[in-house]
């Protein structure tokens, strides 16, 4: 297959429905087209105009990076393009982020090895303390 990676950010419609076919839920319109206006980076992969797969990166775009929404849909899991969404990531990233900046990520349960194989290590408390978040 043929796919199209671009850097151009999806619409908030395409973004959307890319998340609610993963199980990530609705999104509301408006927070969703203030988070992709306001993203460092993004990476989109198409098969005939049809997003696949994307990941972007947000942060202050000095000290702290996050990468956020790496996802492909369920019937094109498994043909590398996650990969491929995070290898475009790290080149963002090795261009971007300096000497002293942190790079982080929350990985979906069970999907740990995946950005372990990119470096990304599980926090376990130790010396940094445990990763957290909050939901609102």
């Amino acid at each position: 297959m043929a796919y199209q990676i671009s850097n151009k950010a999806p619409t908030v419609r395409e973004f959307s429905l890319l998340r609610q076919k993963v199980g990530w839920g609705d999104t509301d319109e408006i927070l969703a087209q203030t988070s992709l206006n306001n993203s460092l980076f993004h990476v989109t992969i198409r098969y005939q105009d049809l997003l696949i797969a994307m990941g972007r990166v947000v942060g202050d775009g000095g000290l702290f990076y996050y990468i956020q929404d790496v996802v492909v849909a369920p019937d094109y899991q498994g043909e590398g393009l996650g990969h491929a969404v995070m290898y475009e990531i790290e080149r963002f990233i090795a261009k971007n982020a300096k000497s002293g900046a942190t790079v982080a990520l929350l990985s979906a349960k069970g999907k740990e090895a995946f950005y372990e194989q990119y470096d990304y290590v599980v926090r376990t408390g130790e010396p940094l303390g445990l990763g957290m978040c909050k939901f609102i």
